[in-house]
């Protein structure tokens, strides 16, 4: 049995893992989960131009909480060997296919570096900027109804002294975050900020150093690669057409709200 890699690409980790497979020409198989079940939001993923896209079919949400006691996606399986968390899998794959070291250095300061940023990350960029999804497309989906501008506001103040401290510690005059090649930082940083761009909050705008920054790394994974993997993410708003049952809306609506609080 071949590597078996169960993601959603609405994720951004699920993003960041897809991206770092296929750049690097490692052999798996897609296995897609859909975060929202077809049950819920009666959606399926978009048909593949490609054999290396994901392909049209069921989801395989059963499958992905099989494999990861946590439930959840991204999932890995290699064989008998199942393993869940983002960083986890990345590693993993950067170990086992011997990828070139400017993802995960030798180095041990540069490497240093990149796990400074990935403990920095989730307290920081990844605590403000999924929020702006839930706020302008998933919470008035389920509920209804909109939320107050002031949320929003709030979450953006969050994400821009975030990006502040991103521009100002890590990134500086470098083209990527450790340096002159791209590094996991750089894809577990990106993959984030495509999340708020999706629901029209553009954090690159009125950023240069900041948009330099994304088009250097879109060049590094490939554009084509890239907008691939974030086809869904861009289109998110025509969730915003999807009937959803009053009954799932009613048990629902009160859980997202408190993730917000």
């Amino acid at each position: 049995m071949g590597l078996e890699l169960y993601l959603d690409l609405l994720s951004q980790p699920c993003r960041s893992i897809y991206i770092f497979a296929r750049s690097n020409n490692i052999p798996f198989e897609f296995k897609h989960v859909e975060l929202f079940k077809d049950s819920v939001l009666g959606k399926k993923p978009a048909a593949a131009s490609s054999a290396e896209q994901p392909r049209t079919g069921p989801s395989n949400s059963e499958g992905a909480s099989k494999i990861s006691l946590l439930k959840k996606v991204p999932a890995l399986k290699d064989g008998d060997f199942t393993l869940a968390e983002c960083t986890a899998i990345l590693l993993y794959l950067s170990r086992k296919y011997n990828t070139p070291d400017h993802w995960y250095p030798s180095d041990i300061q540069k490497r240093a570096q990149v796990d400074e940023y990935l403990s920095w990350h989730h307290a920081n960029i990844r605590a403000n900027a999924p929020k702006t999804m839930w706020i302008k497309v998933l919470i008035p989906l389920f509920t209804g109804q909109p939320l107050p501008s002031e949320k929003l506001q709030e979450v953006m103040e969050g994400l821009a002294a975030s990006l502040k401290q991103f521009e100002e510690r890590f990134l500086q005059d470098k083209a990527f975050i450790i340096g002159n090649e791209i590094s996991l930082a750089d894809l577990v940083a990106i993959v984030e900020l495509m999340q708020p761009v999706g629901v029209g909050c553009d954090v690159f705008e009125d950023r240069p150093r900041l948009m330099q920054w994304r088009r250097r790394v879109e060049e590094a994974v490939g554009k084509e690669l890239f907008f691939q993997a974030h086809e869904m993410i861009l289109n998110i708003k025509e969730l915003s057409n999807i009937q959803i049952d009053p009954q799932l809306k009613e048990h629902l609506a009160p859980m997202l709200m408190k993730m917000l609080k």
